[in-house]
């Protein structure tokens, strides 16, 4: 087995190193300040991306191709901005002006950071400013938390990869998150619509968790990134992750419950919590790792399940209906349909973290990346709304080398990267794996993860020391996960 998968390494190009391979840690303490640029992306993060694309390396070179072929990465893009946003029946919907210019925003800031024409920065920081000039509400139906949850963490992104530009207007796109975004994100945390706790399924509190976390870290404010970090572990709305991944198996795969839904939602579920864990990762928080690694377990399981797979689902009946209103009850049964074909620009992100920072194997989520690759973005997946619920490009912004911190065991502390924040390392993780969810130091060869080393070399990636470190011993979990 371990001359296959070393053979295997071989074929697909793999550098076999020797060194001691140490657990990434978040970029910086929890109780540090802030690290900005340090959202979905820091400064190492971009630093990388601009020098695997200058040297022609794969498959950061496709993943560049994906951008700059796409319409909202131009520099000639003009923003469009409105007073009122609405979203939802009953009103002048024009949301999609929203999502599309913060696309290009997004875009043309991440061109920039790669190649270094300042077209594409100035192109982005017009559109922000355009914005945050003139929006002043989000209004609608209940889709109008969606609006907020969705756009606001999206915007928060695009404009902290040009917080720092001459001609931005920082303090005015703070305003625009706390005032805006951010209220909506954190009422519906609290009140659900005034609708009972369950009438929502995860997506919902999803999208208001990724805002109220991504207003806290723009705007450097403590309380509000504990507020969405608290409602992740133990929120009582059904976004949570012990309510979103409620049962976890004997075999490593836990139950994504909105896989009694439907395919697509469970998808963006998926996504939405990456997203969230990628984010407090960068602040030196470790949502990944909570729970042994629970996220990892969900996620497993719905791409699996995505990919055609059979999976368990245990029935669940949730109460609907509004507080001293109507009310009902829905059962899901079983898992719902899927197509194999249907993906999302998710999969990078998750599969990186755990293959390359943590060392676990994720051969479901990693087959999924290599299926989704090269990932693209806004624009990419059709001209709806769900086309835009990510912001993409997982295959260029978080395909990374396997991290190694020099001296590992002995106490050697990692060095600061260009952001001030560790590179690589840094503090201690607050939810560092356990035995359940086996980092690769601590292995049992009657388990592979040798699918890891498949799915990436499909996708073009280069694995690390002849394919020994993708070897896993099965996880061992409780039934449940409760604390």
């Amino acid at each position: 087995m371990l001359k296959a998968a070393g053979a295997a390494a071989g074929a697909a190009g793999v550098g076999v190193g020797v060194g001691t391979t140490a657990l990434a840690a978040p970029a910086s303490a929890a109780d540090a300040p802030f690290a900005h640029p340090g959202l979905l992306h820091t400064r190492t993060d971009l630093d990388r991306m601009a020098a695997k694309v200058k040297a022609g390396a794969r498959p950061y070179t496709a993943g560049f191709a994906k951008l700059t072929a796409n319409r909202h990465a131009q520099s000639g893009w003009q923003a469009n901005p409105q007073a009122t946003v609405y979203r939802g029946a009953g009103s002048p919907q024009n949301y999609a002006v929203l999502y599309n210019d913060i696309h290009a925003a997004y875009q043309n800031a991440l061109r920039y950071h790669v190649s270094g024409e300042t077209a594409h920065a100035d192109t982005a920081v017009a559109i922000l400013n355009a914005w945050s000039g003139k929006l002043t509400s989000i209004r609608g139906s209940a889709d109008r938390f969606l609006a907020a949850g969705l756009y606001g963490y999206q915007f928060a992104n695009a404009a902290e990869l040009v917080r720092d530009h001459g001609d931005f207007e920082l303090a005015r796109a703070q305003e625009v998150m706390r005032n805006v975004f951010h209220p909506l994100s954190d009422d519906f945390l609290t009140r659900h619509n005034g609708a009972v706790i369950t009438n929502y399924w995860p997506n919902w509190d999803l999208t208001a968790i990724a805002c109220v976390l991504a207003t806290g870290i723009f705007c450097d404010d403590r309380a509000v990134v504990d507020r969405a970090v608290e409602y992740f572990k133990h929120g009582d709305g059904m976004g949570s992750v012990k309510h979103a991944i409620p049962v976890v198996h004997d075999d490593g795969l836990a139950e994504w419950v909105e896989a009694g839904r439907d395919q697509g939602h469970a998808l963006l579920g998926v996504g939405l919590m990456g997203t969230v864990c990628e984010m407090a990762w960068n602040q030196g928080i470790d949502l990944y790792g909570y729970d042994d690694s629970r996220f990892l377990k969900g996620a497993q399981y719905v791409a699996k399940w995505s990919l055609g797979g059979d999976v368990t689902y245990t029935a669940n009946t949730r109460k609907k209906g509004a507080i001293g209103g109507w009310s009902g009850s829905e059962t899901a049964s079983e898992a719902a349909g899927v197509d194999p074909a249907m993906t999302r620009p998710i999969w990078a992100m998750i599969a990186n973290h755990y293959t390359k920072r943590r060392g676990l194997s994720a051969s479901y989520v990693t087959r999924a990346a290599a299926k989704a690759a090269p990932e693209g973005g806004g624009g990419d997946y059709g001209p709806n709304s769900g086309g835009y619920d990510q912001l993409g490009f997982g295959t260029l912004a978080f395909t990374r080398d396997r991290e190694r911190v020099e001296g590992a065991g002995s106490g050697a502390a990692p060095s600061a990267g260009p952001s001030g924040a560790a590179s690589g390392g840094g503090a201690r993780p607050q939810g560092a794996v356990s035995a359940s969810a086996s980092p690769a130091g601590d292995r049992d060869l009657a388990a592979t993860g040798a699918d890891d080393l498949v799915g990436w070399a499909a996708a073009g990636v280069s694995a690390v020391a002849g394919g020994l470190l993708l070897l896993r011993r099965r996880d061992r979990v409780r039934r449940g996960g409760a604390e």
